[in-house]
Protein backbone atom coordinates (compact mmCIF):
# COMPACT_ATOMS: atom_id res chain seq x y z
CA UNK A 1 0.00 0.00 0.00
CA UNK A 2 0.95 3.60 -0.77
CA UNK A 3 1.20 6.29 2.33
CA UNK A 4 2.24 9.62 2.37
CA UNK A 5 4.72 10.46 4.44
CA UNK A 6 3.03 12.97 6.34
CA UNK A 7 0.84 10.77 7.65
CA UNK A 8 2.95 9.32 10.09
CA UNK A 9 6.42 11.59 10.39
CA UNK A 10 6.88 15.35 10.56
CA UNK A 11 10.49 16.89 9.45
CA UNK A 12 12.70 19.95 10.03
CA UNK A 13 15.15 21.00 7.94
CA UNK A 14 17.72 23.68 7.36
CA UNK A 15 21.23 24.80 5.68
CA UNK A 16 24.64 23.29 6.40
CA UNK A 17 26.75 25.83 3.63
CA UNK A 18 25.79 24.41 0.31
CA UNK A 19 23.86 21.46 2.12
CA UNK A 20 20.32 20.87 3.27
CA UNK A 21 20.20 18.61 6.12
CA UNK A 22 16.26 17.13 6.81
CA UNK A 23 15.25 15.17 10.00
CA UNK A 24 12.33 12.93 9.67
CA UNK A 25 10.70 11.85 12.99
CA UNK A 26 8.01 9.40 13.80
CA UNK A 27 4.83 10.40 14.86
CA UNK A 28 4.98 7.27 17.14
CA UNK A 29 7.43 4.67 18.24
CA UNK A 30 5.56 2.01 16.36
CA UNK A 31 6.25 4.08 13.08
CA UNK A 32 9.98 4.34 13.33
CA UNK A 33 10.45 0.93 11.47
CA UNK A 34 8.81 2.24 8.36
CA UNK A 35 11.08 4.96 8.28
CA UNK A 36 13.77 2.85 8.88
CA UNK A 37 13.32 -0.17 6.69
CA UNK A 38 11.57 2.28 3.60
CA UNK A 39 12.88 5.76 3.79
CA UNK A 40 16.03 4.86 2.19
CA UNK A 41 18.93 7.52 1.32
CA UNK A 42 19.05 6.04 -2.31
CA UNK A 43 14.79 6.72 -2.07
CA UNK A 44 15.50 10.06 -0.70
CA UNK A 45 18.14 10.50 -3.58
CA UNK A 46 15.69 9.91 -5.80
CA UNK A 47 13.12 11.63 -5.08
CA UNK A 48 15.55 15.20 -4.95
CA UNK A 49 16.49 14.02 -8.53
CA UNK A 50 17.78 17.13 -10.40
CA UNK A 51 18.42 18.99 -7.50
CA UNK A 52 20.65 17.48 -5.16
CA UNK A 53 23.77 17.27 -6.76
CA UNK A 54 25.71 14.81 -4.49
CA UNK A 55 25.61 11.60 -2.52
CA UNK A 56 22.59 11.62 0.12
CA UNK A 57 24.01 10.13 3.21
CA UNK A 58 21.81 8.86 6.13
CA UNK A 59 21.97 8.76 9.67
CA UNK A 60 19.43 6.73 11.90
CA UNK A 61 18.45 8.14 15.34
CA UNK A 62 16.12 5.22 16.71
CA UNK A 63 16.03 6.77 20.24
CA UNK A 64 14.32 10.14 18.41
CA UNK A 65 12.42 7.21 16.35
CA UNK A 66 14.20 9.68 13.45
CA UNK A 67 16.22 9.44 10.20
CA UNK A 68 18.45 12.72 9.45
CA UNK A 69 19.43 13.33 5.75
CA UNK A 70 22.57 15.39 4.84
CA UNK A 71 21.42 16.28 1.14
CA UNK A 72 25.07 18.24 -0.33
CA UNK A 73 25.30 20.78 -3.45
CA UNK A 74 21.70 21.40 -3.32
CA UNK A 75 21.27 25.20 -1.89
CA UNK A 76 22.95 26.62 -5.20
CA UNK A 77 26.09 27.24 -3.30
CA UNK A 78 24.34 28.33 0.05
CA UNK A 79 22.77 31.18 1.83
CA UNK A 80 25.08 33.70 1.49
CA UNK A 81 25.68 33.00 -2.11
CA UNK A 82 23.06 31.07 -3.85
CA UNK A 83 20.43 32.87 -5.40
CA UNK A 84 17.55 30.22 -5.08
CA UNK A 85 14.33 31.22 -3.72
CA UNK A 86 15.11 29.16 -0.53
CA UNK A 87 18.89 29.51 0.28
CA UNK A 88 18.67 28.27 3.64
CA UNK A 89 16.79 24.82 2.67
CA UNK A 90 13.48 25.34 4.63
CA UNK A 91 11.30 24.06 2.46
CA UNK A 92 13.08 20.42 2.08
CA UNK A 93 11.15 19.30 4.92
CA UNK A 94 7.73 19.79 3.80
CA UNK A 95 9.04 18.53 0.30
CA UNK A 96 10.28 15.19 1.67
CA UNK A 97 6.97 14.77 3.55
CA UNK A 98 5.05 15.10 0.41
CA UNK A 99 7.24 11.80 -0.55
CA UNK A 100 4.97 8.19 -1.02
CA UNK A 101 6.31 5.25 0.29
CA UNK A 102 5.63 1.90 -0.56
CA UNK A 103 5.24 -0.43 2.30
CA UNK A 104 3.41 -3.81 2.50
CA UNK A 105 0.28 -4.23 3.58
CA UNK A 106 -0.94 -4.15 7.16
CA UNK A 107 2.63 -2.89 8.61
CA UNK A 108 1.36 0.26 9.33
CA UNK A 109 -1.43 0.58 12.42
CA UNK A 110 -4.32 2.53 11.59
CA UNK A 111 -3.30 6.60 10.79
Amino acid sequence: MKIRLSQIAHARSGDKGDAANCGVIAFKEEWYPILRDHLTAERVQEYFAGMCHGTVERFEMPNLWAVNFLLPNILGGGGTVSLKLDAQGKTVASAILMMELEVPDGSLPLV
